[in-house]
């Protein structure tokens, strides 16, 4: 066990803080005293922290899971920034001979970063089993109970996979769980025991709104009324990618704002672009599906707008806590007509081929391509010895879980009373009081009265359009 006076001079020399934020200096002692531990920290408490100290108190490597390259890739920066230089990125981007000699001298690094599906890679796993893995970090840890049967299914390895690293201590992190979904985790990770830090889930800064609109035209008129009044800087968050690259093309045109679509669909190299410009204040308007938000470390974000609404509350407030970091007021507003939960349903449902079919593929007398799109997913849990009505009975049961998760949501959007309280209600809190600035219930007029801090002025005075930046960017001329 190492004393207060070492946590202090690490937490100094290394980070520059003299004390810790609520939440932290528990969750580093647990883990120094080897214990497994679940940590629910609010977003903007800086979670990183949480494993970055620990790795200059303990012998051996860090091996942090996380669900997207950009998170890692934004994690290793800033390290790098720090002065640390024994960090390394583990994904599908490291081939051939480069990922043979990385792997070959994976004990030279302190900090490696993977996602579940390279810790499915045999070859990934040989190499780092050759090493003293000192902390095990599974970032994102909501992903194991909300991801698995329908997409990215590896979260479900994640259990056999720390055995095989020999069940290192391990911290399990996220911004947002419910008691249930804790439990869930735990037992999904075989972690029943391990030691929890939970806080408040609540952001006091953010005001929480929902409009209720008739139709898609007036829906599109109160979005434009709103990122006029709340300049920005802000994201407005679409279940449709066409929609959101065609939406900020209109806010574009309609407004003096600067905006731009983000996206699986938009080219990586844009995508960087156009996170580096919001965060430099050059773009006020970021017209995302749900891929654009986690590891972005921006302050100063005033406002999140849904257009459509999410598939449950958990999404919810991790989106909606990317606003307000700063800690001043901050908006979330969900626009919402009657049906768009249709969308929802669409986007999360699965169809799961009869028990038959799934035997002759398993059996090699069918070709899994006959399941089109789907193909690669069933074909996952049959590779890895899942029978054809265990398939169906986990589609089944996720299915009735995700329409229950889709009512609670509803029935947020249709909450006549106070909608704070109600969301700590769902997170296993008590509502202990209010503000002037709470929610639409307590200020029905808040759209003229709420003021939101002002933010830094562009760098350029005059507008420019997204293409001639991402030109001048590349340095791009017309021929």
């Amino acid at each position: 066990m190492k004393n207060k006076q070492e946590i202090l001079d690490v937490l100094q020399n290394y980070f520059g803080f003299d004390d810790f934020r609520p939440g932290q200096e528990e969750t580093i002692n647990a883990l120094l005293e080897g214990k497994d531990t679940l940590s629910i920290l609010p977003t903007g408490a800086g979670k990183s922290l949480l494993y970055q100290l620990p790795a200059y108190l303990l012998s051996g490597t860090i091996l942090i899971v996380s669900p997207l390259i950009s998170l890692m890739q934004d994690q290793v920066d800033r390290l790098h920034r720090q002065g640390e230089k024994r960090v390394i990125m583990l994904s599908g981007q490291l081939v051939g001979k480069e990922r043979a000699s990385v792997l070959r001298n994976l004990k030279s690094f302190k900090f490696i970063f993977t996602s579940p599906e390279m810790l499915d890679n045999q070859q990934v796993l040989t190499a780092l089993k050759k090493n003293k893995i000192a902390l095990m970090v599974i970032d994102e840890a909501h992903c194991i109970s909300q991801w698995g049967p329908d997409f990215r299914p590896e979260y479900l390895l994640l259990k056999e996979v720390r055995q095989q690293l020999g069940s290192p201590t391990t911290l399990l992190l996220t911004a947002t769980a419910t008691p249930r979904i804790r439990q869930d985790i735990l037992k999904k990770m075989g972690m029943a025991t391990a030691y929890q830090v939970i806080k408040s889930v609540d952001r006091p800064n953010i005001f929480l709104a929902v409009k209720s609109i008739a139709t898609q035209k007036e829906k599109d008129g109160e979005l434009l009324k709103l990122v006029q009044k709340f300049t920005g800087p802000g994201i407005i968050y679409f279940a449709s990618r066409k929609l959101a690259s065609q939406m900020a093309e209109w806010l574009e045109n309609q407004t003096d704002l600067n905006v731009a679509a983000y996206h699986a669909g938009v080219a990586p190299i844009e995508r960087f672009r156009i996170q580096n410009q919001f965060m430099n204040n050059e773009l006020q308007v970021i017209c995302a599906t749900s891929a654009f938000g986690m590891g972005i470390d921006k302050n100063d974000i005033r406002y999140v707008i849904h257009y459509h609404l999410p598939s449950n509350l958990e999404n919810y407030l991790q989106e909606i806590g990317r606003a307000g970091r700063d800690g001043k007021q901050s908006l979330a507003v969900l626009l919402y007509a009657n049906g768009d939960e249709m969308i929802q349903r669409q986007l999360t449902s699965v169809d799961v081929p009869p028990v038959t079919v799934l035997e002759q593929i398993k059996n090699g007398e069918l070709s899994a391509s006959v399941l089109g799109e789907q193909a690669s997913l069933f074909e996952f849990y049959l590779e890895h010895s899942f029978t054809p009505q265990q398939i169906i009975t986990m589609f089944e049961r996720r299915k009735i879980q995700t329409e229950k998760e889709l009512q609670e949501m509803v029935a947020y959007i249709k909450e006549n009373g106070c909608k704070r309280e109600y969301l700590l209600t769902y997170f296993g809190e008590q509502f202990d009081g209010s503000n002037e600035f709470c929610c639409d219930y307590e200020l029905s007029d808040w759209a003229t009265k709420l003021i939101l801090p002002v933010s830094q002025p562009l760098s350029e005075n005059n507008k420019v359009g997204w293409e001639d930046r991402l030109k001048a960017l590349l340095n791009i001329t017309e021929s």
